[in-house]
């Protein structure tokens, strides 16, 4: 069982920060938990050579299932994901911006939304699942994956502006505000937050606070000893009060009530959790 990030090929980092691979199996005629997915600052092409999963919002009880490539935008609600016995995903996870670039299309259009990737990349997406499939090891995917990036990073549809890498520098830095990304892409306020909203599908603002949110999720999840206090401070939230907001914001839960679910994952039972990224 695996639950893996890894680092992509050197020539396609511009574009890819990682990919990820959840693979579980389990005994015929179990059901697996659900999943509660939090929102976490990505944009995701994520690919099921076998099961796929159901999805179900949170706040609208919306429901899809049975698409077996996804493309997902900046989600800044739960989603309860509900997967099959043999469950393989594929991520593969975007830098801020790269989505736009490579595709031309406005990332508010997809924002909070789970939809069929080949209305956006085309059939031959197909294919590319069918070779993950086929794949003798996670390396053999890997390579798959390298090798689609390249073919796509050919098209891209929209260059490279200064306000992508300021866009990337805030979901990788703790130190770096939104005021310096309005410097430093030389913008007024409103230009950046347009243009941000263009790459990211949501406002500079919302964007850091997801970005502090999910710190905070994987930080509890990598220390489960230390207490809410402590994460909020390390987190860079001004107290508990503030911590708990956040979480009832994006969850509709209390830190500790969200958490409880989060115990109750599919990976939990394989002795895995989401913690900060585990790269190789």
């Amino acid at each position: 069982m695996l639950l893996k990030d890894f680092i992509p090929a050197p020539d396609v980092q511009a574009f890819i920060q990682l990919y990820r691979i959840v693979h579980f199996q389990f005994e015929p005629g179990m059901v697996p938990p659900a999943k509660a997915y939090p929102p976490r600052p990505e944009h995701c092409l994520a690919f099921y050579p076998f099961d796929t999963e159901t999805v179900q919002y949170n706040n609208s009880k919306r429901r899809e299932q049975h698409i077996p490539i996804v493309l997902y935008g900046q989600f800044d609600e739960v989603t309860h994901r509900m997967i099959g016995n043999n469950f393989l995903v594929f991520q593969i996870i975007f830098f801020p911006g790269a989505l736009y670039r490579l595709t031309g299309m406005p990332s508010s259009e997809i924002h909070n939304e789970y939809i069929d990737a080949t209305s956006v990349f085309g059939n031959h997406l197909h294919l590319v699942n069918e070779m993950l499939a086929e794949a003798n090891d996670y390396g053999a995917m890997i390579r798959v994956a390298n090798e689609f990036v390249r073919d796509l990073k050919t098209t891209w549809k929209r260059p490279k502006r200064p306000i992508d890498d300021a866009c990337s520098q805030l979901l990788q830095s703790e130190n770096y505000s939104v005021e310096q990304i309005a410097k430093e892409s030389f913008l007024s306020v409103r230009q950046l937050e347009r243009l941000f909203k263009e790459r990211t599908g949501v406002n500079p603002k919302l964007y850091e606070r997801i970005i502090r949110f999910d710190k905070a999720f994987r930080l509890k999840n990598s220390q489960p000893r230390f207490d809410w206090l402590r994460i909020a401070v390390e987190c860079g939230y001004h107290d508990y009060q503030h911590l708990s907001k956040a979480y009832k914001d994006f969850t509709g839960l209390t830190p500790t009530g969200f958490h409880a679910l989060e115990e109750k994952a599919p990976e939990r039972l394989f002795g895995l959790s989401e913690g900060f990224y585990k790269r190789e």
